[in-house]
């Protein structure tokens, strides 16, 4: 294990699946993102980029100094395999740092047609040992996406044995398949979407009951103990309060999932671990303020997935938590707090709200009254997307966001 003197900030590799979620990682912290083109990636139904809008969106990421990983991580059939050359050039044409590929034929491919991209594997491969990872890095891997199987001491092992130059990525934060490593197959035989070429309903996150076929109607829990279970059931990672032991087993690159939620979880979860990063690697203390940002997003229970060992069973309620709602988005904010606004939820003057921003902790505020932009003022803005300004006690940055408390969780 190393030493905190010599601990290495990973880079932190974080969702865009569309423009508005770009800008919102960049604006948060991400070092690098990642993102999908219109084929071979694994969130189909995230907004993703055309090929027209995907060289602007690389321009923009590294005007703002960040790099960007497309993924062509699908297992693809052979109509599709005929598509990926010209692909790939695309990809490289558009100045794409890094590919992140799952299939050996894809990988060979953008050896010879994206020769200035990097490639990366996938987890989708699977990747649980010192030996398979050494192979891929002599097949030209640059970096490897580790199994999310693994444990912080067998992460430790294959740094120590594989080349020095050979990246390790690894998640840290959002959902987590249940299967190996992504390799699902409920999705395609219970709603014929394939989860392995992009198009995952998630049925491991339904929740489950058995039907005895004489007893049509009657559904009957699975029970553990007393609180009962959901077969399948799984919750999500949350490894932030555990970056310093990630830096010390040597890991490179720490991702966050979840390209297909939505913009305010991208840049609530990036800024989060942005902060606690940097005052991990600073050797400060974690700022509790920015730590607590986590619990501030919709997620299920947080677990340390395999990190620790096996984590068990999971048996008491794994739906969401949804606590609070974002009210409005700052589009541009004056030198002396005037805001313009665009609404996402009703709110009114003289409720209580909280704004945090990029770099900007989260603070109070009672709304005053606001006014539409001819002036007029507005006690209550009621049509979504609409635009206003509000006084703010001080200026904010552009993509800050107003919310507040409300309990939005299912219930039993």
């Amino acid at each position: 294990m190393r030493t905190m003197k010599d601990r290495k900030r990973p880079e932190l590799l974080c969702p865009a699946g569309d423009w508005e979620r770009l800008k919102l990682a960049v604006a948060y912290g991400a070092d690098a993102v990642y993102l999908a083109g219109t084929a071979f990636g694994m969130r189909a139904f995230a907004g993703n980029f055309s090929p027209e809008a995907l060289p602007g969106a690389v321009a923009y990421a590294h005007a703002h100094g960040v790099r960007v990983h497309v993924t062509v991580n699908t297992m693809p059939r052979n109509n599709e395999v005929r598509e990926l050359p010209a692909y790939l050039e695309l990809l490289d044409g558009a100045g794409v740092d890094a590919l992140i590929l799952a299939d050996l034929g894809a990988f060979t491919l953008a050896g010879k047609y994206a020769p200035r991209c990097e490639r990366h594997v996938s987890t989708q491969q699977s990747i649980g040992n010192y030996q398979t990872a050494q192979a891929w890095y002599d097949l030209g891997a640059k970096r490897v996406v580790l199994a999310r199987e693994l444990s912080l001491r067998e992460i430790a092992e294959i740094r120590q044995k594989v080349s020095p130059d050979l990246e390790l990525e690894t998640f840290c934060h959002g959902a987590m398949c249940v299967s190996y490593s992504g390799r699902c197959l409920l999705s395609n035989y219970m709603t014929g979407r394939d989860s392995n070429r992009g198009a995952c309903a998630q049925p491991c996150r339904y929740q489950y009951a058995l039907v005895e076929e004489k007893r049509p109607g009657e559904y009957f829990p699975v029970f553990e103990d007393e609180k009962g279970t959901y077969i399948l059931n799984s919750r999500d990672m949350c490894m932030i309060d555990h970056l310093g032991e990630i830096m010390d087993a040597g890991i490179d690159c720490l991702k966050i999932e979840g390209r297909a939620k939505s913009g305010y979880y991208a840049a609530i979860v990036t800024g989060a671990y942005r902060h606690c990063l940097d005052d991990v690697a600073a050797g400060r203390m974690v700022d509790p303020i920015w730590r607590d940002e986590v619990e501030h997003v919709s997620h299920r229970p947080y677990s340390t997935g395999f990190y620790f060992g096996e984590p068990g069973q999971y048996t008491a309620n794994g739906r969401y938590i949804r606590d609070w709602q974002i009210c409005a988005v700052v589009e541009d904010c004056t030198a002396d707090g005037l805001a313009t606004l665009s609404l996402r939820n009703k709110f009114s003057s003289g409720d209580t709200l909280e704004v945090v921003g990029p770099d900007t902790k989260p603070f109070s505020l009672t709304v005053p009254p606001m006014a539409d932009l001819d002036g007029n003022v507005l006690l209550e803005p009621k049509t979504p997307q609409s635009r206003f300004t509000m006084q703010l006690p001080r200026p904010v940055p552009p993509m800050s966001f107003l919310r507040h408390a409300v309990e939005l969780s299912a219930r039993d």
